[in-house]
C-alpha cells in the first residue's frame, strides 16, 4: 500500500484539528487570561512598587502564580505546595526562592516539625495576594462582558466538572 504524504491542501486540512482542539484552546485562554492578571497587578497601586515593576516587565510569569494560587494563609511544607500546583519539590523551591527574595514569602520553622520549615506569605505577600483577587475578578468580569455571562456561566460549569475528575463515564 502506498502512503504517500497528502498534498498541501489536503495536509492544511488533515492537520487542522492540532490548533482547534479543546486542550489547545484552554491553554490559549489560560495564557491570555493570566497575562491580562499581570497586566492589571502591574497597575495596581496597591502592589509594591518593586514587584510592579517586576510584572511590568514580564519577570514575574503564570509559573509564580502558581505560589500566589496554591499557598494556603496558613503557610505550607514545600513538599504539599508543589503537589498542590502540580510541579517538582525542585522546581517550586526555585520559585519560591525567587519570591523569597522578592518578599512574597518566607521560610519559617514548622511547629509541628523542627527539622521541618514552612513557606508563608509575608505583609507584603498578602498585599500581592490582595492585588491578585482584585486582578482576577476583573480579569473575568472582562471575560464574562467579552463571550456574555451565559457562555462564561457554562464554561465555568463544564470546566470545574472536567478537572473535577468526577464526571460520569
Amino acid at each position: 500500500m502506498d502512503f504517500a504524504p497528502p498534498s498541501a491542501p489536503d495536509s492544511a486540512r488533515h492537520d487542522a484539528w492540532r490548533q482547534t482542539h479543546l486542550g489547545r484552546l484552554m491553554g490559549h485562554a489560560l495564557r491570555r487570561f493570566d497575562a491580562r492578571v499581570l497586566q492589571l497587578m502591574a497597575r495596581n497601586v496597591d502592589v509594591p512598587l518593586a514587584l510592579s515593576h517586576l510584572a511590568a516587565r514580564d519577570q514575574v510569569s503564570a509559573a509564580h502564580v502558581h505560589i500566589t494560587r496554591h499557598l494556603s494563609l496558613r503557610g505550607d511544607r514545600l513538599g504539599d505546595l508543589a503537589g498542590r500546583a502540580g510541579m517538582t519539590k525542585q522546581a517550586m523551591g526555585a520559585l519560591v526562592d525567587q519570591c523569597e527574595a522578592w518578599g512574597l514569602v518566607e521560610r519559617r520553622p514548622d511547629p509541628l516539625d523542627a527539622r521541618a520549615r514552612r513557606v508563608q506569605f509575608t505583609p507584603t505577600g498578602h498585599a500581592w495576594l490582595r492585588a491578585f483577587q482584585s486582578a482576577v475578578a476583573q480579569a473575568e468580569a472582562e471575560l464574562r462582558a467579552e463571550v456574555g455571562d451565559e457562555v462564561a456561566a457554562v464554561v465555568a460549569i463544564g470546566l470545574e466538572t472536567y478537572a473535577s475528575g468526577n464526571n460520569p463515564a
